[in-house]
């Protein structure tokens, strides 16, 4: 289990990595960019919009399904299924770590690339 760990934070400080080359590089990042490293940086889960975690998971290409307030995000080769519910206009700080957690888990967003 510390392995698995080990490789997961590795590929999570090495995208990290890579956007920060890429920005000191001159290149701008995109909106996109700059909500996947909000996301994957972990401190600012109090501050996600219910609105822009939405949108990260819909650019990964997961399947939105809405059962009253409960939004729910699955994709195929992914065998977690993803509930979030708002809380006001900001996601929940949990959701958000779970979220997280699948994009490194799964290597989504060019996480294969580092």
């Amino acid at each position: 289990m510390a392995h698995e760990f080990s490789s997961v934070k590795n590929c999570f400080y090495g995208t990290l990595i890579a956007f920060m080359i890429k920005y000191q590089e001159g290149a701008k990042m995109s909106r996109s960019e700059k909500l996947l490293l909000k996301v994957l940086c972990g401190t600012k889960d109090k501050r996600i919009l219910f609105d822009e975690l939405c949108k990260i998971l819909s650019e990964f290409g997961f399947n939105e399904r809405i059962k009253g307030n409960h939004h729910i995000f699955y994709k195929e080769g992914i065998e977690e299924i993803i509930n979030i519910q708002s809380n006001g206009a900001k996601a929940k700080p949990y959701q958000v770590k779970q979220v997280r957690n699948i994009i490194i888990s799964f290597k989504l967003g060019g996480l294969d690339d580092v």
